[in-house]
């Protein structure tokens, strides 16, 4: 049977994403539940100064969905199902996979471009600390560059008023203590997961091969080319990420790099001429 001959049949590729990402969800809700294990620790995408970043965390990283609301892999998979397996069709397994892990792994690295030029700024200020420790550039630095919450702040806010005035020296040490290992946890706070970044490469590699198919929208309940769908979505991606608004955890900018590494390498088979 043809893929395209069944509204629901699959070509292998696509088919064996869908498998392995709801296992992986599955193996995330099973680890914390059953043994405390925290699998986005290992395999999830942190930054590369971070004490828990690892090189494969680039590709095990589009594996893992937030859990336990099923709405983030829901949504990443059904934008699979619905436009991966028309692309699949198409260039065959061998190029779709090629494509899908591309425009991950491109994800992936330019939403750590992006993040360590947020971090930079609280990285800097932990370093000026360490430099020039005083009761007064401590409070100064926790006003405004503590943002992950420490499980050892409240006793360390204790020990260290307790000896502000009895033992200074002491104090200071403490706090530098302090600052030193909260540079780790603020590090190892940064984390990504999800498929997001390769099925936003599917959304566009499906608007360049079929740009007039009409697609229609359920928010709002509207008709639109997947050309210009695409063309709107990206251009919302990149005002989310720019705008930073406060409380939006999406990754934007790993949207974007998905896009953009898979418009250069669709770019590049069409030069080609293996489009």
């Amino acid at each position: 049977m043809r893929y395209g001959s069944s509204p629901f049949a699959m070509p292998p590729v696509v088919k064996n994403l869908l498998i392995i990402n709801a296992l992986f969800y599955v193996a995330s809700i099973a680890l914390k539940a059953g043994l405390n294990i925290e699998i986005m620790d290992y395999l999830g995408l942190h930054l590369p100064m971070a004490e828990k970043f690892g090189a494969h965390q680039l590709i095990t990283y589009m594996f893992l969905h937030a859990y336990p609301d099923p709405s983030h892999i829901f949504f990443n998979m059904f934008a699979l199902f619905m436009f991966g397996r028309m692309l699949e069709t198409v260039w065959g397994p061998k190029r779709f996979l090629l494509y899908y892990m591309v425009t991950g792994v491109g994800a992936g690295i330019i939403h750590l471009i992006v993040q360590y030029f947020e971090v930079q700024p609280v990285l800097e200020a932990i370093t000026f600390y360490m430099n020039n420790a005083s009761p007064e550039n401590l409070q100064a630095f926790l006003s405004q560059w503590y943002r992950v919450p420490s499980p050892g702040f409240g006793s360390f806010v204790d020990q260290y008023n307790a000896l502000l005035y009895t033992n200074p020296d002491m104090a200071i040490a403490l706090s530098k203590e302090f600052v030193y290992n909260y540079r780790a946890e603020y590090l190892n706070a940064y984390v990504t997961v999800g498929a997001s970044g390769a099925v936003f490469g599917i959304l566009l590699a499906f608007g360049m091969l079929f740009p007039n198919t009409v697609l229609f929208l359920m928010f709002p309940p509207i008709p639109i080319k997947a050309k210009y769908f695409v063309i709107i979505y990206g251009v919302l991606e990149l005002f989310m990420g720019v705008s930073n608004f406060s409380g939006d955890n999406v990754a934007h900018f790993a949207h974007l790099g998905g896009m953009l590494f898979g418009f250069v390498l669709i770019k590049y088979w069409q030069k080609k001429g293996i489009y």
